[in-house]
């Protein structure tokens, strides 16, 4: 049997292990505390939106005319913005013209789209949730300022760019777009081959001279025409989330029944 002494030494040192092992798991719960506390910090002042210009920088001087952004684009690769049912709705614009995507909702009768990859201006939980499920190299969209929803789709590009249609189907419409009396492009209507009871609407399109009532066309390979300047004669909400004027080519489907906005 130990000694009195050789018990109450065990046992200390028993005690001093014990309270070690506590300080070490304190410390490591700080340290991981302080760690998460950074990243939710930086997620935080990260909203996801792209830097605007510097005040002195005139917009203007960022849009090439439509001269030079006609040699500049070409036909998109096929990629997915957003669907309605079984109808995908396709880049409109090549990839490497596009300055944002976004989504705005609509009273005007207009079908909800649902987007495709994940939105950069989501709130702090829904960016953290990205970050650790490793999608943070999705698409990124935005929700844009104005009605709450997702019934229009803002496609981004510098005016004079090329358009290409975003489903296959033909053209049913082709109707001048007018703001404070000034003809800015034009609305182009198409019924979808795979959804022949809704119509897409593509805004903010100078049509090429050929284009034409019953024209059929195809998904990122029929040309539509070039992207209106709109921005100069109204203030676009993808200005918000672009470096850009916010010029764009809006799109929205609706029910093919019934009279169109």
């Amino acid at each position: 049997m130990a000694p009195p002494r050789d018990r109450h030494t065990t046992r200390l040192r028993a005690q001093q292990r014990r309270a070690q092992s506590r300080t070490r798991r304190a410390a490591l719960v700080s340290v991981t505390g302080a760690l998460v506390l950074v990243a939710l910090v930086l997620i935080a002042f990260d909203d996801g939106t792209a830097p605007r210009p510097p005040a002195t920088t005139p917009i203007e001087a960022l849009e090439p005319s439509p001269e030079e952004a006609a040699i500049l684009s070409g036909r998109p690769e096929p990629e997915v913005l957003a669907t309605v049912g079984n109808l995908p709705v396709q880049l409109p614009v090549a990839s490497g013209e596009v300055t944002e995507v976004g989504f705005h909702g609509s009273d005007d009768g207009a079908f909800a789209l649902e987007p495709v990859g994940r939105q950069g201006n989501a709130g702090l939980l829904a960016r953290l949730w990205w970050r650790i499920a490793g999608g943070q190299s999705a698409p990124a969209w935005y929700q844009l300022p104005g009605p709450p929803g997702t019934e229009a789709l803002d496609v981004g590009a510098r005016a004079g760019v090329d358009v290409y249609s975003p489903v296959d189907g033909a053209v049913v419409a082709i109707s001048e777009r007018v703001i404070d009396g000034i003809v800015i492009g034009a609305r182009i209507d198409i019924r979808p081959t795979r959804a022949p009871a809704a119509m897409l609407s593509i805004q903010n399109v100078e049509p090429d001279p050929s284009l034409a009532v019953g024209t059929p066309v195809y998904a990122a390979t029929s040309r539509l025409g070039t992207v209106a300047n709109v921005a100069r004669v109204e203030d676009q909400a993808l200005a918000a989330v672009t470096r850009e004027a916010g010029n764009n080519v809006a799109i929205s489907i609706y029910p093919a029944t019934g009279s169109l906005p």
